[in-house]
């Protein structure tokens, strides 16, 4: 049982534990479960007789609820079992597409809108009986739409504001499209938590033959928003790092966005250097796609693709096309949010399990103890570079 050097023996939990992933994160909800269960069966001192306790050892922590929806498309949320006094998780995927409703006899994929609603019903019906109320949202709803540049609404914020108000204690996100979002809600608890050491873990683990320093590899931000996760990898890694900007025309808007007109590269040679692309999420994967091309027009070895979240909103053939050309080797998401089956069959997709980190995560609140390890991995992240070297 790996959970670093957390003494849990020692503290209380804040409230016996309930997790209520709903229906959009049901199978990491599910994994997060089992670990919980298997560290605390596994863990002395958890039946030592405090009436504390008494609940800490459980063959499930998982909250029977359920979203009905009426025929309309109107819907309701039910817990149905006692969460008075519980320590209360709640996972939700805002973006998977794969659950489906019917409205007025016609079959609707459930937006992000509708997921985000689900999770306020089920807030609502726990009607101030927790005694904590805690949201898991891997991919932080609205976070696209997280500044203003014209007259222009401020969905994230707002969102952020009202699960606050509607009681929510803590919100934990992962790489938040813009971290600086949280200052909507000064005074709550909020977290962007960084999947650095998963995905160096799942990079190593895929392929076995890199060298990992300024001579044979180099990390790569794909545009200026993402340089601060590029130069935390080079830095941590002992490796160069480069970016490209974009250059836009703002003159036109094309699916909600000015069009790139070029790729333009800040940064020494690639040349003969296998490269990791980092970003927060792939889209479409146009961006992407451009910048593997231009690093392979600059003869980069391999082209490694590293984004928390895969949308993949225009499908894979594209990918495929690249990936039969060789412009990319290997492209790691996290299964934070939902992976179609035909992604995770592709021969260059690496999963990136994330399920530990968030049982970590929720073990570690309900103990009250601090995240601070869990957010900082740079210790684990040296001591797996050595091992990968030494192997």
């Amino acid at each position: 049982m790996s959970q670093l050097n957390i003494d849990f023996e020692e503290t209380i939990p804040v409230g016996p534990l309930g997790i209520i992933p709903l229906e959009s994160s049901w199978e990491l909800g599910q994994k997060v479960n089992e670990l919980i269960v298997s560290w605390r069966y596994e863990r002395h001192g958890g039946d030592n007789g405090n009436f504390l306790l008494a609940d800490y050892k459980q063959d499930t922590y998982l909250i029977n609820s359920k979203c009905s929806r009426f025929g309309s498309g109107e819907a309701k949320g039910t817990i149905n079992e006692s969460i008075r006094g519980k320590d209360l998780y709640l996972i939700v995927d805002v973006t998977n597409y794969n659950i489906k409703y019917k409205l007025c006899g016609h079959e609707n994929r459930m937006s992000p809108d509708d997921h985000y609603s689900d999770l306020k019903r089920i807030i609502a019906a726990a009607a101030g009986k927790a005694r904590r109320i805690n949201v898991i949202m891997p991919f932080l709803y609205e976070s696209r739409q997280h500044k203003r540049t014209a007259r222009e609404s401020l969905d994230c914020a707002l969102a952020l504001q009202e699960l606050k108000n509607m009681g929510v204690d803590n919100i934990i996100t992962f790489d938040a499209h813009d971290p600086r979002v949280q200052n909507a809600t000064p005074l709550s608890g909020f977290e962007s938590v960084q999947p650095n050491y998963q995905f160096i873990k799942a990079l190593f683990r895929a392929v076995d033959d890199l060298t990992v320093d300024s001579d044979h590899m180099m990390i790569i931000s794909p545009d200026e928003g993402a340089m601060t996760r590029a130069v935390y990898y080079a830095n941590v890694l002992g490796i160069d790092m480069g970016m490209f900007y974009k250059r836009r025309d703002y003159t036109t808007v094309v699916n909600g966005r000015n069009p790139i007109v070029a790729h333009e590269f800040l940064g020494s040679s690639v040349e003969g250097k296998d490269v990791v692309i980092i970003d927060d999420m792939i889209s479409s994967g146009e961006s992407m796609l451009d910048t593997a091309k231009e690093l392979k027009k600059r003869k980069a070895k391999r082209v490694f693709i590293a984004s928390t979240f895969g949308l993949f909103t225009n499908g894979m053939q594209a990918f495929d096309e690249a990936y039969e050309q060789g412009l990319i080797s290997k492209i790691l998401t996290t299964n934070c949010i939902y992976q179609p089956p035909e992604l995770l069959a592709r021969p260059y997709y690496v999963n990136v399990d994330m399920s530990k980190y968030v049982a970590l995560l929720i073990d570690s609140l309900n103990h009250d103890h601090s995240i601070s390890d869990l957010l900082d991995p740079y210790d684990r992240i040296h001591k797996l570079l050595k091992a990968y070297n030494a192997k």
